[in-house]
């Protein structure tokens, strides 16, 4: 360890290798934890049906599945409200170490979990628990390791900076796209028996890896200045809850456009490429994983373009371009024709980049140091609820009811028009008040 806690040591904010190792660690770590948690909702489109709810009418089965999807993006606003509190009082590196643990324990105990056929209703009831667990560890997750990053960085370099835990999202879906189509091709039918169990075990390895990198980083200069003045707060939670409820609700319906289209593109279209149009599973596995790669670059040159330009506005355009696409994306899928389906799925993922990219300092910047984890982590994960976890279900049941798409796209473009809306609501940054510091050397003073 660098400091104990009885004599913390204040990072120095010039200091180009501790920055680096807090962008590797920011970076590495949300890269673990999206994987555990993408590597769920595949499973939840492609196996957990039939291995968890087999005594249901296959549409029921598919509903209960993305069900449990849903209660793991329920958890995810109390994991930002209880680890942003502390975050915020005790520092970003230590939540970022638990949350770790949390979300990867839960993940290597589902590929231990028997299924319906072992043990009946305690399968699905377990597997909902551990979707819990992990809906809290990545619920912590993004507000540290966005923080972690950010605030190593300038002012003017922050949409870059913040961007790189970004990156967690495209590397956790190569990752666990790509763990998911290899072990489908050499495990061949037994994979709907034992195979799917692998990629979820794997967790205990990436695990070892993501402690390593995170006990070596340093806490951010923003919050070890704060700790250093004595102006962290005792209750930042309530504060930020209580001052800048408006800041919250506008960072959470501000990801509408970004995030229910976003489990439509990578989790739902599996389920309805291969139930109702009959496309073939590992192609469009391979159309996702070819997506989440170009997702490599596009994620942080569009963080960067935030930086050189309006950071809204860039925002904006990914709003617009998401809502123009929503229609043509499922006209393409529809002509199930392999090279259109592969466009659909890479055009639609690079609409989400443009606003992923820039968003994390879009949404950080509302908060002032002292209650950013909390603010921040609360607003983001709110979105979950609101937008992620019912996107699946919204869509199943449209698909259900009408037998078509178009109610689907309807539903896209009605996000993105609640997004629109509130980025142009959105709160000043913090940086226009007192309560943000100098580049030069971080002095954040109280959110009072």
């Amino acid at each position: 360890m660098e400091a104990n806690m009885a004599n913390p040591v204040t990072p120095d904010p010039a200091s180009s290798p501790a920055r680096r190792r807090a962008v590797i660690a920011s970076t590495v770590g949300t890269t673990i934890e999206w994987y555990d948690f993408f590597l769920y909702n595949t499973a939840a489109s492609l196996i957990f049906p039939a291995l968890f709810f087999p005594k249901q009418a296959a549409f029921t089965g598919i509903l209960l599945s993305f069900g449990t999807q849903f209660v793991g993006f329920a958890a995810r606003p109390v994991g930002a409200a209880i680890f942003g509190h502390f975050g915020d009082r005790i520092g970003r590196k230590s939540m970022l170490i638990t949350t770790l643990l949390l979300m990867g324990i839960s993940t290597f105990l589902i590929g231990v979990l028997p299924t319906y056929h072992t043990i009946g209703y305690g399968g699905p009831i377990l597997l909902t628990l551990l979707r819990v667990g992990q809906g809290i560890g990545v619920g912590g997750e993004w507000g540290g390791s966005v923080l972690l990053s950010m605030e190593w960085g300038a002012r003017r370099r922050r949409g870059l900076m913040a961007s790189w835990p970004q990156l967690g999202v495209p590397l956790g879906l190569v990752l666990s796209t790509g763990m998911v189509r290899l072990m489908t091709s050499w495990a061949g039918d037994s994979f709907d028996s034992w195979g799917w169990r692998i990629p979820f075990l794997l967790s205990a390895v990436l695990i070892g890896i993501g402690l390593y990198v995170r006990l070596r980083v340093l806490e951010s200069p923003e919050f070890a200045a704060l700790r250093d003045r004595a102006v962290v707060l005792a209750q930042p939670l309530i504060e930020v809850v209580r001052r800048q409820w408006r800041a919250i609700l506008a960072s959470a319906f501000v990801r509408m456009s970004e995030q229910a289209p976003f489990y439509l593109f990578t989790s739902f279209v599996l389920t309805y490429g291969t139930t109702h149009l009959g496309l073939v599973r590992d192609d469009l596995l391979n159309d996702v994983l070819i997506a989440a790669t170009i997702g490599l670059v596009t994620v942080p040159l569009f963080g960067f373009l935030s930086d050189r330009f309006d950071r809204r506005a860039v925002y904006g355009v990914g709003i617009l371009g998401t809502a123009a696409f929503a229609f043509p994306y499922f006209g393409l899928l529809d002509s199930k024709q392999a090279a259109l389906c592969l466009v659909a799925i890479v055009v639609s993922l690079v609409f989400h980049d443009m606003q992923y990219g820039p968003q994390a300092a879009l949404i950080a910047e509302r908060f002032g140091p002292n209650v950013r984890y909390s603010g921040a982590g609360l607003g983001y994960q709110l979105a979950s609820v609101i937008a992620g976890g019912p996107a699946p279900l919204i869509a199943a049941r449209i698909l259900e009811n009408t037998g078509s798409s178009d109610g689907i796209a309807w539903y896209i473009v009605g996000c993105c028009v609640v997004s629109a809306a509130a980025l142009l609501l959105m709160p000043a940054r913090a940086g226009a008040t007192t309560q943000e510091a100098p580049d030069t050397h971080p002095e954040p003073t109280p959110a009072h």
